[in-house]
């Protein structure tokens, strides 16, 4: 048998008495997986076509033409599910040509015969027994030159690399959206199908993407399998661990283009961006106030429901959220646990110190696009761009008066309702105005 014969034949599978169960492997890493398995799930002949396989339904959902797009697929070609298992076929539609499987399994026993022989977890499925072993116990043998990162199969190199050159080879027909990934690519292209293929046993909501059905389930069976190294945390999916990871390594791998500031989550640097592009996708229904924040638009729409539940025990003071509760206490404490590494100043919450930062390094990431005038601080931007439109969004209940900021509305409010939250420390005298209070702590200072 001549090399190139050889090395397609691959790995004969033998088992630990020295019999053959005729099963051979292309790739070698797969023969150890194989050999690993239960007695019963070694191959056995199937009743259709006579080949070894570990199941009759794996045999027959090897890659084949499909009859309508010509290119290789997975469709069923006989009906021999396993008495374990319940398939619900769905045909090729030409999209996902080239992927492993186009059927949806619902696991029908709880019964788990596929046990990892290294670290005991058990699977009921021989696919994610197949997985486990693979991404915990195989030696990854394939390294990428640009970061040294490990692979255990090419494959998974090779999609890895394009993240270094930004090849995308998978472009949707309907948007032109390009895709780095196959599977990527497959769950984009259900976001114009509306197909959900994945349904929740507990609670009957559907998913397209079964990474996020997964994520889901495991909000009611309380699964986090994902635990942090560092502090033990645990999470429900890879990608939270993923991010949270960053909070201790400091990484930010998300860089603004604009201004080169960068973020350790992709979401805060899709909301930085948009502070300078003015885009504000998200709009409230009710009053028609527009944000570039998903965060800022949900606690936005709170405010309308009326309902505050956060109070304060010591002035009774009620609050929308946690947070903004936490930040108040710490006026009446005087807590101020964020300290500025320049200068030691000390500030309630954690915006105040990372806008005051920027009085010492000279950063002003928010640009006017109208004038160029650029800002240390979003609000005081946000002020600016109202100056150019002429908006003010923000209107006094009791006279109607408007204002561009809500600052200068709820300072107004004050000559209504009579507040002065501004008091003096040395003689009690207080103030409605911030400024006022620091023009009357320097009569003191100069008695």
């Amino acid at each position: 048998m001549d090399s190139v014969a050889f090395s397609q034949l691959g790995s004969l599978c033998e088992s630990n008495e020295g019999h053959q169960c005729g099963e051979t492997w292309s790739q070698t890493a797969n023969l150890p997986v194989h050999k690993s398995y239960p007695t019963e799930a070694q191959p056995s002949e199937c009743t259709k076509c006579g080949k070894a396989s570990e199941n009759q339904q794996r045999c027959h959902t090897r890659q084949r033409l499909c009859k309508e797009c010509g290119q290789a697929c997975s469709c069923l070609s006989c009906q021999s599910p396993p008495m374990k298992t319940q398939t619900v076929e769905k045909p090729c539609n030409g999209q996902d040509s080239g992927r492993a499987s186009a059927t949806y399994v619902k696991s029908l026993s709880s019964k788990k015969s596929y046990e990892c022989k290294k670290c005991g977890k058990a699977f009921a499925c021989p696919s994610s027994f197949r997985g486990h072993v693979n991404s915990h116990h195989e030696q990854k043998t394939h390294a990428c030159k640009v970061c040294g990162k490990t692979f255990m199969y090419y494959s998974y190199l090779t999609r890895h690399l394009r993240t270094h050159t930004g090849e995308k080879p998978y472009e949707c027909k309907e948007c032109g959206k390009a895709f780095s990934c196959p599977s990527y690519f497959r769950e984009h292209v259900r976001t114009h199908t509306g197909e959900k293929p994945y349904e929740c046993k507990h609670c009957g909501k559907s998913f397209s993407c079964y990474s996020s059905f997964r994520d889901h389930v495991r909000t009611h069976t309380g699964e986090k399998p994902c635990q942090c190294k560092h502090c033990g945390k645990a999470f429900t999916c890879y990608s939270s661990l993923r991010e949270h990871g960053r909070t201790h390594s400091g990484e930010k791998p998300y860089e603004c283009k604009e201004c080169g500031k960068a973020f350790r989550y992709p979401s805060s640097l899709r909301a930085h961006v948009r502070m300078h592009t003015g885009e504000k996708p998200y709009v409230c229904k009710q009053c028609g106030k527009a944000f570039g924040c998903p965060t800022y638009f949900r606690r936005h729409v709170k405010t309308h429901s009326g309902v505050k539940p956060y109070e304060c025990k010591e002035c009774g003071k009620a609050y929308s959220f946690s947070s903004s509760l936490r930040i108040h206490v710490r006026t009446h404490t005087g807590e101020k646990p964020f300290e500025c590494k320049h200068c030691g100043k000390a500030f309630s919450c954690h915006s105040s110190l990372r806008e005051h930062v920027r009085t010492h390094s000279g950063e002003k990431p928010y640009e006017c696009n109208q004038c160029g005038k650029a800002f240390s601080h979003a609000q005081y931007f946000q002020k600016h761009v109202r100056s150019h439109s002429g908006v003010k969004p923000y209107e006094c209940p009791e006279c109607g008066k408007a204002y561009s900021c809500s600052s200068s509305l709820r300072v107004h409010v004050r000559t209504h309702t009579g507040e002065r939250p501004y008091e003096c420390k040395q003689c009690g005298k207080t103030f409605r105005y911030l400024a006022s209070l620091q023009a009357h702590v320097r009569t003191h200072a100069g008695a």
